[in-house]
């Protein structure tokens, strides 16, 4: 990748008009100075961490070694724009959580915090001298030529004087010759200079904004864009649900009373025997929406949480069902969600296919992470590449960055296990109780 801006400016006419053969000048320079900065920074923190890290005291000092690049990265990416008004892009992701420990762990993970060292290694030992080589020859050859007038009627006493220490100038008008050669050199070293300067750039942004660099971000991006319609989807769950429970489910209940007055006012046939068929079916519609609503997300997982929610499924369950839950109060709603659907679609397989006697429900927070756990005493054997249900769970979890695994060899048991991101900071700052709460064993029977 190249810099676009000087490239151009150097095939446009006018170049030496503008400010680009000092913007490349300036550039070169600082990367000089840069770079002679970085170098003996390098040097004092591997050697002085390397001789005291047997004391554990150059530990910190090696760390900071490791993390060198970083800085060094950032500062190249201001720099960059002195010839490139291109943005660079910083690749480095927000840390999991506050603090100097989140940060450093986040950093020693990452790719990019190890290219950056690598740049800062090859920029203390490589670059930097080319720079300053390619510099100092133009300072040398255009400073030596335009001073040596100067320097005839200084040091040379106005007799002779040794141009860039090549050839004599015995005379004012061969120093003065030497000058305006100096004078017509400069702009054409102007152009190497520029060339130099845009090579150094595009050197730059390829060693520190490769390509991988962007498709993490687009894969960033995208993850975000999937947490979002998921968070859509189900505010538009919660709604339906609110409509059918506060709508059509009370205009049942009200139709299904009005039909039993009906029956006591009218007991006899045919009348009668039509008011008790509608009042039964009523009762069934009624019966069909609340498992309906209960479907679409239930008001007990809104209004108490995880634990409960899954206590209330295996109580429906055909098969008993011991639930054991070991939770800090109440969980970021998305991680609730994704558990409860998970828990209800493992516990519908356990009734209709795994002929089990009893199953067992765990729930805890472990290194970060809820981890829920449904096991049955079935005959095992299960096949679930078909089933759809469990893919859903396992594109649910997904979006949290969770993951699903499912161990079902022959003759049982099959454990059906869901591990989900969980930050402690977040629950603590959203449960209702404040201290951790234990559900004993309950069994359904």
């Amino acid at each position: 990748m190249h810099s676009p801006s000087l490239w151009r400016a150097l095939r446009a006419p006018r170049y030496l008009l503008g400010g680009w053969p000092w913007r490349s000048a300036a550039y070169l320079l600082s990367g000089v100075l840069v770079g002679v900065a970085t170098l003996v920074s390098l040097l004092l923190l591997a050697v002085t961490g390397g001789a005291l890290a047997v004391v554990l005291i150059g530990l910190p000092l090696l760390l900071m070694f490791a993390l060198a690049g970083i800085p060094l990265a950032a500062l190249e990416r201001r720099r960059l724009r002195l010839i490139d008004p291109a943005v660079l892009a910083d690749p480095h992701r927000e840390p999991d959580g506050p603090g100097l420990a989140a940060w450093v762990r986040v950093r020693l993970k990452e790719r990019a915090t190890w290219r950056e060292l690598g740049y800062a290694l090859l920029f203390a030992f490589v670059l930097w001298p080319l720079e300053a080589l390619v510099v100092g020859t133009v300072l040398v050859v255009c400073g030596g030529l335009l001073a040596t007038p100067v320097v005839m009627a200084t040091v040379g006493g106005g007799e002779e004087v040794r141009v860039l220490k090549i050839w004599l100038a015995h005379s004012y008008p061969q120093a003065f010759a030497a000058a305006l050669v100096g004078a017509l050199v400069l702009p054409l070293l102007a152009y190497p200079l520029g060339v130099v300067a845009a090579g150094r750039a595009a050197l730059t942004r390829q060693l520190l904004s490769p390509r991988e660099a962007a498709v993490d971000s687009r894969i960033q991006e995208l993850g975000r864009s999937r947490m979002r319609l998921v968070d859509a989807f189900e505010a538009e769950r919660r709604r339906i649900e609110r409509d059918l429970h506060d709508g059509a489910q009370q205009r049942l209940v009200a139709l299904s009373m009005t039909l039993g007055l009906a029956r006591l006012e009218n007991p006899g046939e045919p009348l009668g025997g039509l008011l008790a068929k509608a009042h039964d079916e009523a009762g069934t519609a009624l019966v069909e929406i609340r498992e309906l609503i209960r479907g679409i997300h239930p008001q007990v997982l809104t209004d108490r949480g995880l634990k409960d929610a899954v206590e209330d499924v295996a109580d429906r369950s055909t098969v008993p069902v011991d639930v054991r839950f070991e939770l800090p109060g109440r969980l970021p709603e998305p991680v609730e969600t994704a558990a409860y659907f998970a828990v209800s679609e493992a516990l519908a397989n356990v009734a209709k296919h795994s002929g089990a006697a009893r199953a067992e429900v765990r729930g805890e927070i472990a290194d970060g992470e809820l981890v829920v756990e449904v096991k049955d005493d079935g005959a095992g054997g299960a096949d679930f590449s078909g089933g759809s249900g469990l893919q859903g769970v396992a594109d649910r979890i997904s979006v949290l960055d969770g993951r699903l695994r499912i161990s079902s060899p022959a003759g049982g048991p099959t454990v059906f296990r869901v591990r989900i991101p969980c930050i402690l900071a977040h629950t603590a700052a959203t449960a209702e109780p404040a201290t951790p709460t234990t559900t004993p064993t309950r069994t359904r029977t």
